[in-house]
């Protein structure tokens, strides 16, 4: 390695979560959408976001292979599962995709019968907390998520650690570096108003996927996790449960992603 390369801040922050402060809440979702998912309350400590980034960290370099500069379509709802798998693509050192991609090694989603990308390997993944199974019906060669993941080790050691000057991000049509990423967060924490360790409520509109408003929600969740704070992530959420929400876990700021927050709640 180079003498002037610097690893990827996206590739080390979930070492920095757990190691700030392992216990701390980092993101706490509510699921208020349809389904089966609906009713959940799900809390991420960092060292529980860390050990979740590993397990899919070593999915994909070791049972699909990819490589750093690889491109991953992560095509998921704004849930918490999309967050771990975002972390996970970047601590192997593969670019996000947050829209089709005809370079894409492999689809992370939640409706694997819908993929039309020629030669991708699929991973199916199950919203559910709980659940142990691919809960959608025929998988038709994909990767089940629930029952492979569990399985992987919790602690991940790249082949090639990635660097800061790698495409790590590919939203709206535009592809970024892990620097220009890094820098658009930090940006988006200043305009924002957002203080070191800020316990920031994101409420993504209703059905949103991760890649809506050119991927606004994993920007706002990277910002606020470079400042050490922690993110409450409401899904579908119920306009007159938030306000009791807010109180409840003591959020200090509250938006939709890539929006001004409104007055502290």
């Amino acid at each position: 390695m180079g003498g002037d390369r610097r690893v990827s801040r996206l590739a080390d922050l979930p070492a920095a979560l757990a190691a700030s402060d392992p216990t701390r809440p980092r993101i706490t979702y509510y699921d208020d959408a349809d389904g089966l998912t609906r009713g959940e309350r799900i809390e991420l400590s960092g060292r529980v976001v860390a050990n979740w980034v590993a397990k899919a960290a070593n999915l994909l370099a070791d049972e699909l292979d990819v490589e750093r500069g690889d491109v991953v379509v992560l095509d998921l709802p704004a849930h918490w599962r999309a967050v771990y798998w975002a972390l996970a693509a970047w601590r192997v050192g593969a670019v996000i995709a947050l829209e089709p991609d005809s370079r894409a090694v492999v689809v992370v989603t939640d409706r694997p019968q819908d993929v039309a990308t020629p030669g991708a390997r699929v991973v199916a993944v199950s919203l559910p907390a709980l659940a142990r199974s691919w809960v959608g019906g025929s998988l038709d060669g994909a990767i089940d998520e629930a029952a492979d993941l569990l399985s992987q080790p919790d602690v991940f050691e790249p082949f090639d650690e990635p660097d800061d000057g790698d495409d790590a991000w590919v939203a709206g049509g535009e592809q970024l570096t892990a620097a220009a990423l890094d820098e658009r967060c930090a940006r988006r924490a200043a305009d924002a108003g957002w203080a070191h360790g800020e316990r920031v409520a994101l409420v993504p509109s209703p059905g949103a996927r991760v890649g809506a408003d050119g991927g606004a929600l994993l920007v706002d969740a990277l910002a606020v996790w470079a400042l050490d704070g922690s993110v409450v992530l409401v899904r579908d959420g119920d306009p007159d449960a938030l306000a009791e929400r807010w109180a409840a876990e003591r959020v200090t700021s509250a938006c939709a992603p890539g929006e001004t927050p409104a007055s502290r709640p």
